[in-house]
């Protein structure tokens, strides 16, 4: 290659009788060695100052790193070995020179070594337009390529490779959610106890409440509300819950009786003692029941069989009143008005860890969605804790002090969020980030405290109950990131709607 240019290190070329002015025409359109309009006198030409940034340096030695080999390659044009051919000829005339067995035989190469598309040699298609550089076709570069390499020591830039993609990335918008419930229902007779449990979302979008002796239904898709049951006058309701599917309800009473109840037809399937106290809290793993009692006891109940309980769970000294099954089915999770947190294995009848961090009562339980074994609970008035366990090595992962009672909880299983309503003093519902537990928004409205907390199928709305008998509707969480979502944001009827 040290032919094509000698001169560019000083005296005339050896075998040319007529030197010509050094310029880009003279120089092979295969190779590019920087020559400039002025050649040089008998040294090497050092670079000015006064040189624009774009041209060359004078050195023979190409620059590995922004040569593309293999685009060069693919994009030499052959010049005529008769001279004829110039490096100002175009792309079309230079391939025909030699015929058309020439210009057949390039397409050929591209087509077989390069897999680029065939077609005509003069109609070249996007992606042969994508290779072919825009002023020159050289198959070596001796000018550096000007974009950042990770690791090139040399770089000026103050920001390093890493971060880079910060700034060439969009700011995330932050998420809005309003203060304000889109909707607004009344529940009469709707019972300011904390130790009850007295609201549930079905899968199949049915909200479930218990309104003193009778249990209502409210379909979310029509708004249409039906009345379930009625247990009279001598009787109660004290807890709701929902099996997985949404098929059948679990209602407890304050006579310590369990009813099941087929929603899609309205009747009683069964009942099912065993507990000489109210049922406040309830828990479903796929044909298991569990329920907990003011009489201290917990009973797993299978409705598959005839006997009404199959294990009684002995390890709290007062009423349980909080009751959750993990996500995976292994673990059940119980609070206590004796200020203690039990977790339970599924096959045993003995509590695997205990705790009694917490100084009040533990109503609100929620296990987490993302991890395993990752379980919050919150404490009564005395003691305003959301603290969280790691019930795989049995440790205290951290603690926040919300300033008020905790009363209910929920983790989201779109994102990493937990929401916890409270009661004395503030009457509130804060939507948690974690693990920072940043706070992301409050919410306020209701009069009297948050006892009742369900969330909605798609994971995106909760609705909350109070003492003041109102059930208010709040949009908290976004959607899943899937493309198609599951859609029941659009299906509900009430969705920018107050009433």
């Amino acid at each position: 290659p040290s032919h094509a240019c000698g001169t560019a290190i000083g005296g005339a070329r050896p075998h040319a009788p007529n030197p010509m002015p050094l310029d880009d025409s003279s120089c092979s359109p295969a190779y590019d060695y920087g020559c400039s309009s002025t050649p040089s006198k008998g040294r090497i030409r050092r670079r000015s100052e006064n040189d624009e940034a774009g041209n060359y340096s004078d050195r023979l030695i190409p620059s590995r790193a922004g040569s593309n080999l293999e685009t060069g390659l693919a994009l030499l044009e052959d010049t005529a070995a008769d001279g004829g051919a110039t490096g100002s000829q175009d792309a079309s005339s230079r391939e025909n020179a030699g015929g058309p067995s020439s210009s057949l035989r390039g397409q050929l190469l591209r087509n077989e070594v390069l897999g680029l598309p065939g077609g005509s040699p003069t109609a070249e298609t996007p992606e042969v337009m994508g290779l072919r550089p825009a002023d020159r076709y050289n198959l070596f570069r001796f000018q550096p390529d000007t974009r950042v390499c990770p690791n090139d020591p040399f770089t000026l830039s103050p920001v390093p490779f890493h971060n880079s993609e910060l700034f060439n990335t969009p700011r995330k918008v932050p998420r809005k959610i309003s203060k304000v419930p889109f909707k607004v229902l009344d529940a009469p007779q709707l019972q300011d106890d904390f130790y009850l449990n007295l609201v549930d979302w079905s899968s199949t979008n049915l909200l479930c409440v218990g309104l003193s002796s009778c249990v209502y239904l409210w379909n979310a898709c029509t708004s249409r509300v039906n009345k379930l049951c009625d247990l009279g006058a001598e009787d109660i309701v004290t807890s709701v819950s929902w099996t997985q599917r949404g098929a059948h309800l679990a209602v407890g009473t304050n006579k310590g009786e369990v009813q099941i109840w087929d929603s899609s037809q309205g009747r009683k399937l069964r009942t099912m003692t065993g507990h000489r106290g109210r049922v406040g809290a309830m828990a479903w793993n796929g044909p298991i029941l569990s329920t907990g009692s003011r009489d201290h006891n917990i009973l797993h109940r299978d409705v598959r069989e005839e006997r009404h309980f199959c294990s009684r769970l002995t390890g709290h000294r007062q009423e349980v009143c909080g009751l959750k099954w993990s996500y995976d089915e292994q673990q059940l999770a119980s609070g206590g008005n004796d200020n203690k947190l039990c977790v339970w294995d599924l096959r045993s009848t003995t509590a695997t860890r205990k705790y009694h961090q917490h100084q009040a009562a533990v109503k609100a339980i929620a296990w987490s969605p993302h991890q395993r074994g990752l379980l919050a609970s919150g404490g009564g008035t005395a003691d305003r804790c959301i603290r969280f366990w790691n019930t795989v090595n049995n440790t205290l992962l951290s603690c926040v002090d919300t300033g008020s009672q905790v009363c209910n909880m929920s983790w989201s299983k779109n994102v990493n969020e937990i929401v916890s309503t409270h009661g004395y003093s503030l009457n509130q519902i804060i939507v948690w980030k974690y693990p920072s537990m940043s706070e992301v928004i409050t919410l306020t409205g209701h009069t009297f405290r948050v006892l009742y907390l369900a969330v909605s199928p798609d994971g995106q709305t909760i609705v909350t109950g109070a003492g003041d008998e109102t059930l208010r509707f709040w949009n908290v969480f976004p959607g899943t990131k899937s493309a198609s979502g599951s859609g029941l944001a659009s299906a509900l009827p009430f969705s920018h709607t107050i009433r």
